[in-house]
């Protein structure tokens, strides 16, 4: 059971594989870029009771299956998706994927997935995969994360589908559903839904936990850590946002990075925008940039090399900054008149 699918390296999971499993039912103009644009994928959100690895529940991106879910959505493309209460039963619906030739998304944990590094195994259930084929007892799998295709034996995938903990996958898996030809035009339309949505999880949303004001909600808690936690336990907080900004797919300044790259992307589809598309994209590419020397500001932190409360202010201060610029790039955005 092995079905023509091409694999294709992507920065970050979901995105890939929405886009792979797209392209392979024929949408060939889209790109990871254009995946994460339409799906909405830029986020922030800061879950003060919530903990993960012993540290604060933070996300740089919309919540898991969103991407995929939404781009499909905007597209007029119909989703399958499924959980499962056994193993067994995920393992049957799997397989009958794979002999009727449909490659499938699944959702897995890192920590056993075999063929990763073990430096980056850690406890977080909510990677991507597709599985396009079985060979014996091995499963073909596109982690568009890696280099090249790979496989897990049965029980190895078993395991990662129905890893323990938050956001436990219950052997989820996905796939897009071929439904006529993506025109040019529905991928224009698809650009704008995906834009104004974005508007609406970065602007407008109530409380102080997501969005612009979650950003600044994390800046006013990094001022108050290094009293209340200790340098320390201070320090392994600011890991954490490192770890959820640089190692989960690719976090806070590559998704500014990737959101950036949409922009310029949409330009084909809406070039009357063009020169307003452009100008907003520096400024996510600034963001980026920002985002990602926080990231070395908190790992100074982390190391030891800098702990005065002058350091933790500065580290607040470049999510201020990064707070401002997206408020006034996406404002921009909402400015903008589409015909």
């Amino acid at each position: 059971m092995t079905i023509d699918f091409k694999h294709i390296q992507a920065a970050h999971c979901e995105n890939g594989v929405t886009t792979n499993l797209l392209r392979h039912i024929g949408v060939n103009k889209m790109t990871e870029p254009l995946a994460f644009g339409i799906g909405s994928g830029l986020f922030f959100i800061h879950i003060p009771l919530l903990k993960i690895n012993n540290g604060p529940a933070i996300s740089y991106r919309s919540l898991p299956g969103w991407i995929f879910t939404n781009t499909c959505n905007a597209l007029n493309v119909p989703v399958v998706r499924k959980k499962f209460s056994s193993p067994e039963k995920a393992r049957q619906y799997l397989d009958e994927c794979l002999k009727a030739n449909q490659p499938v998304g699944c959702q897995v944990g890192v920590y056993y997935l075999t063929y990763f590094p073990k430096e980056y195994r850690f406890h977080f259930n909510a990677h991507n995969v597709v599985v396009f084929g079985k060979e014996d007892d091995n499963y073909l799998v596109s982690d568009p994360v890696m280099e090249t295709a790979t496989v897990l034996n049965t029980y190895e995938l078993q395991r990662v589908r129905f890893a323990k903990g938050a956001l436990a996958p219950r052997g989820q898996l996905y796939y897009p559903q071929q439904n006529g030809q993506v025109t040019d035009e529905a991928i224009r339309k698809a650009i704008v839904k995906g834009i104004k949505r974005n508007i609406i999880f970065m602007l407008r949303i109530p409380g102080n936990v997501a969005g612009i004001r979650g950003i600044r909600y994390t800046a006013r808690k990094i001022c108050k850590w290094r009293d209340k936690l200790g340098v320390q336990k201070a320090g392994v907080y600011l890991a954490q946002l490192v770890r959820m900004q640089e190692e989960i797919g690719t976090g806070g300044g590559g998704f500014r990075f990737i959101y950036a790259a949409f922009l310029q992307q949409a330009c084909a589809f809406h070039p009357s925008q063009a020169d307003k598309l452009l100008k907003i994209s520096e400024q996510f590419t600034k963001a980026g940039d920002l985002w990602r020397s926080s990231a070395v500001q908190a790992a100074g932190i982390f190391k030891g090399r800098i702990t005065s409360q002058q350091d933790f202010n500065d580290m607040a201060n470049y999510l201020y900054e990064v707070a401002e610029i997206e408020k006034q790039a996406f404002i921009a955005l909402s400015k903008i008149k589409w015909n």
